[in-house]
Formats: structure tokens, sequence, C-alpha cells
């Protein structure tokens, strides 16, 4: 077989690729970056007295995702492992309640940050290790 006939893997998404990226540059749009660790939203429901239980990060990311002409304003969000997995109150997946919206989801592939033991405070993103499998997880 000619090296020019030789299909690179890259080339596969080419077309999705582009697609994605021309939607998500919507004009008048933006991206919500919607993707608070367990720990950040926590922080976030405590300072307005809310409890940080899934249920309530859940019910919080269904209000965000639902709100009414959300689409026209948001093209894509950058979403938390958690809310990759979590249904609606009606028992849609959110990122299905997020398509109806016009909204792409994204998701955070890292695993946050740590602090580079015999430093002083330095830290590193966690999560490389195991990223290649989460990947093919997240896209399927």
């Amino acid at each position: 077989m000619a090296a020019h006939a030789i299909a690179s893997p890259g080339l596969a998404f080419r077309d999705e690729l582009i697609t994605t990226a021309n939607a998500l540059a919507t004009p008048g749009k933006g991206i919500l970056a919607s993707d608070e660790s367990v720990g950040t939203i926590g922080k976030r429901f405590h300072s307005i007295g809310v409890q940080n239980t899934e249920e309530n990060r859940i019910r919080y990311r269904e209000l965000l995702f639902t709100a009414p002409g959300i689409g026209a304003y948001i093209s894509g969000a950058i979403v938390f492992e958690e809310t990759l997995r979590s249904k609606g109150r009606d028992g849609v997946p959110l990122v299905d309640k997020m398509r109806q919206a016009g909204i792409i989801p994204g998701i955070k592939v890292d695993k946050g940050l740590a602090v580079i033991p015999g430093t002083e405070g330095e830290s590193s993103t966690q999560g490389l290790d195991g990223l290649g499998e989460r990947c093919r997880e997240y896209y399927a």
C-alpha cells in the first residue's frame, strides 16, 4: 500500500472536529464552565446554605442546562465527570438535556491538582495515567 493511502487515525474524526469547533465558536454564544469538582461546588453551596449532596449537585446542573432559552447563549459546556452519568428528575441524562438545548457537552479530563512533594506549594495536574481510556469512554 502506498504511504499516502494509509489512513491516519486522526483523520477519522477530522470532519466531526471541524463541525464541533464551528458550532462552539458560533458568534454571540459562549462556553459554560460547569466542571466544578465535588469540593469546589461544595464551597459554592456552603456559601448559600445548601448541603453538598449528589442530588443537590444534579439538581443544580439540571437547572443550569434546562434554563429557558439557554441554547441561544451557550454553545457548549464543560462538565465534571459526575454530570456525564447523572440523570434529571425525569430520568433523562443531563447530557441529553444539554443536547436538546443545542449545547455541546465537553468533559474535564484531568483529575485535578496535587502538590508536588518537596516544593513550596507547586502543583501538577493529575490524571494523565488512564487518560486515553477515559477519553474513549467519554466519547462513547
